[in-house]
């Protein structure tokens, strides 16, 4: 069985790193990916779906270190869904992007001298050389 999804689109706002009680680092951001075709009326149509990443350890740190409300992202990794309680008690489900892999498709930002530093396709994260991250439970910041 395969639970693999590869997303590229644009940060709606800049990453929101934090940390566990166990001082695991875990970034957030949403992603934004939009679709565009031509209408039967000829039209140009669109449509735009947010996604929610999760990124933890290293991974984590980079995103909140280099990535930026506006950056466009290509981010690779499993889909996950979890159960939580709303301030009435109602059971609500997040879906959610667990992020491997992330390689930045954007100029960085304040990258001085000529010709200017580029996080582009070549500049890749991934969490292959870390553990598996820890599970969702009552530790998670958000």
């Amino acid at each position: 069985m395969v639970n693999k999804v590869i997303i590229i689109g644009n940060l709606g706002a800049d990453p929101e790193l934090r940390y566990t009680q166990s001082g695991a680092p875990v970034a957030t951001f949403r992603v934004a990916t939009t679709e565009r075709w031509k209408g039967q009326d000829g039209q140009m149509q669109e449509q735009t779906e947010w996604h929610s990443i999760v990124a933890w350890k290293r991974l984590a740190e980079i995103c909140g270190e280099y990535l930026s409300k506006g950056s466009k992202v290509y981010v690779e990794g499993s889909l996950k869904t979890r159960k939580w309680q709303d301030k009435s008690g109602n059971d609500r489900y997040t879906t959610e992007i667990i992020a491997r892999e992330m390689k930045m498709l954007s100029p960085r930002a304040g990258g001085g001298g000529g010709g200017g530093e580029y996080g582009g396709a070549g500049q890749g994260y991934g969490a292959d050389s870390f553990p598996e991250p820890p599970p969702m439970g009552d530790d998670v910041p958000f």
